[in-house]
C-alpha cells in the first residue's frame, strides 16, 4: 500500500470535536480512526485514583460518534491511554463505557483490551536483573519504592496494537502507550516505513493542534512512504507550514530527536511544504532502530491528603507588606496546630499569591507587585485528612483576622468566593517511578485480551 489514511478526532479522548469534521474526514476514507485518551499533563492524582480527567458524559459522547463511524465504515477504532492514565480501573471503565454504546446502538464488534499495568513482583525481578535504568534525576528503581507506589504503568510501543490488529479486533482500548505508538502501529502493518508512520503518529496525537486556529477537532494524515500530508477536516481550519513545524517540538526534550519504545524518530533534515491553503507536506524524517528495546515506567505513590481554600484582598495596606504577613501568618498557624497537638511533621503549608508569584513562585523575576489586588490558594499536606482538615481551618482563619501595622479594617483582611471555604481534596500523589526497563519482547508486559462485543 503507498498510501495509508488515518483520521484522529481529538486530542483527549472527552475534549469534544465539531461533528461535522468527523463526517467530512470519513468521506476521505480513512483506514483507521482513534483518539489518545490520556497524558500525565493533568499529574499523579489521576492515575493514583484510578479516576479519569474528562468526564464520563463528554467521553460517551465522543466515543459513541467514533464507533458509529467506525463500525459503518468497517473500520478500526483504536484508543490509547484509555481513561486518562492508562491504568486497570481506566482501561476497564473504558470498556464498561464502550459496551454500553454498543448496548444502546445495536453495535457488534470484536474488542481487545491490552492491559499495561505492571505486577510489582515481575518488576522487582526485572530490577535485581538490573534490566531497569532512571529517566533525568530520578533516583535507582528500589524494592521500597516499588513497593510504596499506588500503580505502576508501562508505555507501550506499536507492537500490542498490531498484534490486536492481526487478531481480528475492530476496537482496541489499551492502556497507557506512547501517544503516537497508536497511529505508527496500523500504518507500519499496513507497510508504511517506521519513519513517515511514527512521524504521522506525532501529528496524530493531539487531534487539531497543528493547524490554526487551534482548537479540539479532528486532523486527517495520508501517509506515504517518505512523507505525510496532514490537512484538517473542518473547512474552517487550516494546516500551515509553520503550525505544523511548530507541533513537531511538541513535548519533547530535543526539537529533533524524538525517543520511542524501538528506536529514535529523527526530524532534523525535515522539510514541510504547502500543497494547497489548507494541507501541508512533510518529509525527510528518519528513523533509527534502538540498540535495545525499552519502556518507559509511570508509577505513583500517595504521600498524605489534601485540602484547600482560596480567598483574595484588595487592601493596599496589606498588599505593601504582604510577605512580613504572609511570614507571620505561617508562625502563627504552626504555634495554633502545636496547640492541638498537630506537630510541624505531620503536614506541609503551601500559600501561592496570585498577582505577585502565584505562577513561578521563587523563579519570578518579576518582583515588584503591579496588581491593586491579590489573590491565595492556601495548600495544606497532612499526614491524615483529618489533620489537613483542622489545618487548613486554622490557616484560613489567621488569614481572615491577623492584625498587621497600619489595618484600618477591623473585620475580615480577606474575601472568599465560596461557601464552604475549606475544600477538601482527599489523597494526594506524586510520581515516584519514571523510569526504563527493558523487556524480554514488545508484547512481554502487554497482555490482550479479546471479547465478541454485541449490541
Amino acid at each position: 500500500m503507498n498510501e495509508f489514511r488515518m483520521l484522529s478526532t481529538s486530542g483527549i479522548l472527552g475534549y469534544g470535536f465539531a461533528e461535522e469534521s468527523l463526517k467530512i474526514g470519513m468521506t476521505w476514507e480513512p483506514h483507521v480512526i482513534g483518539c489518545d485518551g490520556g497524558s500525565t499533563d493533568p499529574g499523579p492524582y489521576y492515575l493514583g485514583a484510578g479516576k479519569s480527567f474528562t468526564s464520563r458524559l463528554s467521553v460517551k459522547r465522543d466515543l459513541r460518534l467514533m464507533l458509529l463511524a467506525a463500525v459503518a465504515a468497517r473500520i478500526p477504532c483504536i484508543i490509547g491511554t484509555s481513561g486518562g492514565a492508562g491504568g486497570e480501573p481506566h482501561l476497564q471503565d473504558t470498556a464498561a463505557l464502550v459496551r454500553e454504546i454498543a448496548r444502546e446502538e445495536g453495535l457488534s464488534f470484536k474488542m481487545a483490551l491490552i492491559h499495561s499495568e505492571q505486577p510489582k513482583d515481575w518488576l522487582l525481578d526485572r530490577i535485581a536483573e538490573e534490566k531497569v535504568r532512571p529517566l533525568g534525576k530520578m533516583r535507582p528503581l528500589d524494592q521500597a519504592t516499588v513497593e510504596r507506589a499506588e500503580r505502576i504503568v508501562g508505555m507501550m510501543g506499536p507492537e500490542p496494537f498490531a498484534r490486536a490488529l492481526d487478531e481480528g479486533a475492530q476496537v482496541i482500548l489499551a492502556g497507557r502507550s506512547s501517544d503516537p505508538a497508536q497511529w505508527a502501529a496500523p500504518a507500519m502493518r499496513a507497510g508504511i516505513p517506521p519513519a513517515p508512520a511514527w512521524y504521522a503518529g506525532k501529528m496524530l496525537e493531539c487531534g487539531a493542534e497543528p493547524t490554526v486556529p487551534k482548537e479540539p477537532d479532528n486532523i486527517f494524515l495520508r501517509v506515504r512512504d517518505d512523507h505525510i500530508v496532514c490537512e484538517p477536516p473542518n473547512p474552517i481550519r487550516r494546516s500551515t507550514p509553520l503550525a505544523v513545524a511548530n507541533f513537531a517540538l511538541h513535548e519533547n526534550a530535543s526539537p529533533i530527536h524524538h525517543t520511542e519504545p524501538g528506536g529514535l524518530l529523527d526530524t532534523s533534515a525535515c522539510t514541510f511544504e504547502a500543497v494547497s491553503d489548507r494541507a501541508v507536506r512533510v518529509g525527510g524524517m528518519t528513523w533509527t532502530p534502538a540498540p535495545t528495546y525499552t519502556v518507559k515506567l509511570e508509577g505513583v505513590e500517595r504521600v498524605g491528603y489534601r485540602a484547600i481554600t482560596i480567598c483574595g484582598t484588595r487592601d493596599p495596606v496589606l498588599i505593601g507588606q504582604i510577605d512580613g504577613y504572609l511570614a507571620t501568618h505561617r508562625d502563627k498557624v504552626a504555634a495554633k496546630a502545636a496547640s492541638f497537638g498537630v506537630p510541624p511533621s505531620d503536614y506541609t503549608m503551601v500559600v501561592r499569591t496570585y498577582g505577585k508569584d502565584g505562577v513561578m513562585a521563587a523563579w519570578e523575576p518579576q518582583t515588584a507587585i503591579t496588581s491593586h489586588e491579590l489573590g491565595f490558594v492556601i495548600e495544606i499536606v497532612g499526614r491524615t485528612q483529618d489533620i489537613a482538615n483542622a489545618v487548613v481551618a486554622m490557616a484560613r482563619t489567621s488569614m481572615l483576622h491577623a492584625d498587621f501595622p497600619g489595618r484600618l479594617c477591623k473585620e475580615g483582611n480577606m474575601a472568599f468566593p465560596f461557601s464552604p471555604s475549606d475544600i477538601e481534596l482527599g489523597p494526594m500523589y506524586r510520581f515516584s517511578v519514571f523510569h526504563v526497563v527493558a523487556p524480554n519482547d514488545p508484547y512481554e508486559m502487554f497482555p490482550i485480551e479479546y471479547e465478541t462485543v454485541r449490541g
